[in-house]
């Protein structure tokens, strides 16, 4: 009967909503609906692309090591996943366009609709980034101060002068100016059965040497319609609008934020570790000794969980 209890709590629970006008994919380990008895939800802002399936080992790992007390949701990026054959990509057409939703600013303000319509106000949240994802958290937390967020995890942060980190003057030239070259190449790709995309994924992540194998059905998910090309709009538009470090949402909050920097980062390199250490001394900045890729969640999903579990269990209410 134990064995029965435990999968049944370890079933994460999968669904698509439009929100923002734009389709969004929500996985949830625990509650599918928050009741009143749910004092604090964890809720994954991912990276880019915005895959809630790259997250499932990590989720999976945090909702078991709290022994299954809090539910753990992840919401995806508006128009990062493959919709099912019911939904559109978008609801009304003329309505993404004009908020934009799949932009950087588009992406942040989805993020708030999905808490207001979704997540009751007296919910405590602990939030949890991973690259743009910190980003977009602290834009959350300064355009509704309200929220009633008892800490924030910023993993592997991209929250300032992006275009001029190492990956950033590789790729801004290709996000911003020519990556309309890619999409045909992903319109060729897109087509191809989802085997033959599989076994393409397997041979690009060949290197990994312990790849965690759940990555790969959300990857070829990715390569499906316009999830990709969708990746690559907003990835431009972080490389223009993702400038300046926001010193004053940061000192505001500082108290709920646990930064945790990459040694080999080329997305956010180790000067800027040392800038956060020197502007902010006494917050909690911490840089990764394990040698783990920004794209963690690739082969160490479950280790990353069990670190940020010791970080907020203190903070969790019950």
């Amino acid at each position: 009967m134990q064995n029965m209890v435990t999968e049944s709590r370890e079933e994460p629970h999968t669904e698509f909503i439009y929100c923002c006008g734009a389709n969004t994919e929500l996985l949830k380990y625990g509650a599918c609906h928050l009741q009143p008895t749910h004092k604090t939800l964890i809720l994954i802002i991912p990276g880019n692309p915005g895959v809630v399936g790259f997250y499932r080992t990590f989720m999976q790992t945090l909702h078991h090591t709290f022994g299954y007390r809090h539910p753990v949701w992840a919401v995806s990026h508006a128009g990062h996943c493959e919709p099912p054959d019911s939904m559109d990509m978008v609801e009304d057409g003329s309505t993404a366009a004009e908020r934009d939703v799949f932009g950087l600013n588009g992406q942040i303000e989805h993020k708030l609709t999905f808490l207001r319509k979704h997540v009751p106000r007296e919910t405590s949240l602990v939030l949890v980034g991973h690259s743009i994802g910190c980003y977009i958290i602290l834009e959350i937390m300064k355009r509704d101060p309200e929220l009633k967020v008892l800490k924030a995890v910023m993993l592997f942060p991209t929250i300032e002068r992006m275009a001029q980190s190492p990956q950033g003057k590789v790729m801004t030239p290709v996000l911003c100016h020519i990556r309309y070259v890619a999409y045909l190449p992903l319109f060729l790709l897109s087509l191809l059965p989802d085997r033959l995309k599989s076994s393409l994924i397997k041979l690009v992540f060949g290197g990994i040497r312990s790849l965690d194998a759940s990555v790969v059905r959300p990857t070829v998910g990715l390569l499906s319609g316009d999830c990709a090309a969708n990746a690559m709009y907003m990835g431009g538009q972080e490389m223009k609008m993702v400038l300046e470090r926001d010193n004053i949402t940061i000192k505001k909050h500082l108290h709920k934020l646990i930064f945790y920097h990459g040694a080999t980062d080329h997305w956010c390199p180790m000067q800027y570790y040392h800038d956060m250490k020197r502007d902010f001394p006494h917050g909690d900045i911490r840089l990764c000794e394990r040698g783990l890729r920004h794209a963690f969640v690739l082969d160490a999903g479950s280790e990353v969980a069990k670190m940020v579990a010791e970080w907020i269990h203190g903070d969790l209410r019950t």
